[in-house]
């Protein structure tokens, strides 16, 4: 954590990777609005609340900024895809819209190392903070696997879709079943998830390429989504071995 609005001021300059920034509401000054711009340049969230909860988050004399330093480093989309075509490898990425739980978070990042994704995408703004607790749960995948913080994913669903990469939508709502296999995993692919509690956003899901659904045999609606992610990732790979295979 750092505290005081000169020490973040200096960390956002020497570009150091914060993971969120709080600002008392109301302050108004010259250092105040260049941490907003330079935290808006780095895709660092920002969030103005009352003193109340400055507080909370500290005892020291906070001067009114409280930050969390990111125990990892942020990637950038476009290098990171420009690399896996320039080495000739397949991309595949997963998206989060609106995952917010830290243990699932970390629970996600250990079955997308594994399961061989080569990123993970998410927004800048209502995403899991990356802390020790998220770390922990991904038995060590997050310093392994790049993560990527994307100011619009609607934005980032149309640049995917330009370079090649088709995006694949996993909502209970589809009308296609994983299990068909009616959907090519073998080329360039972004699987997109959504949030336990409300899924994937109205306007993702509508400028998927597919959407497919999970098939469920019991009583429960629903799977955890660290587990859902599981599922669709193992999908990926097997039509993807089981195309070497051939």
């Amino acid at each position: 954590m750092l505290f005081g609005l000169r020490p973040i001021q200096e960390a956002l300059s020497a570009g150091r990777t914060l993971e969120k920034i709080y600002l008392l509401r109301g302050t108004k000054n010259s250092i105040t609005q260049e941490i907003t711009e330079l935290a808006k340049a780095a895709t660092i969230p920002v969030s103005l609340v009352p003193l109340e909860k400055l507080n909370d988050l500290t005892r020291k004399n906070h001067q009114g900024a409280v930050a969390f330093v990111s125990p990892i480093d942020y990637a950038p989309l476009d290098s990171i895809l420009a690399g896996l075509f320039e080495a000739g490898k397949t991309p595949l990425l997963l998206l989060l819209d609106r995952v917010t739980d830290v243990r699932n978070f970390g629970a996600i990042a250990r079955n997308a190392e594994c399961l061989g994704v080569h990123a993970i995408v998410v927004p800048s703004r209502g995403a899991a903070q990356i802390n020790g607790d998220a770390l922990k749960t991904s038995a060590g995948a997050l310093n392994l696997i790049p993560v990527c913080r994307e100011p619009n994913l609607k934005e980032t669903i149309s640049f995917l879709q330009h370079s090649g990469v088709q995006v694949v939508a996993c909502t209970e709502k589809a009308d296609t079943s994983l299990e068909t296999a009616s959907v090519d995993f073998t080329g360039p692919v972004a699987v997109l998830m959504g949030s336990e509690e409300d899924g994937i956003s109205p306007e993702y899901l509508r400028l998927a390429d597919y959407k497919v659904r999970i098939p469920m045999a019991g009583q429960i609606g629903s799977l955890n989504v660290s587990v859902a992610s599981g599922i669709m990732l193992f999908e990926v790979l097997r039509q993807r071995l089981m195309s070497v295979d051939k």
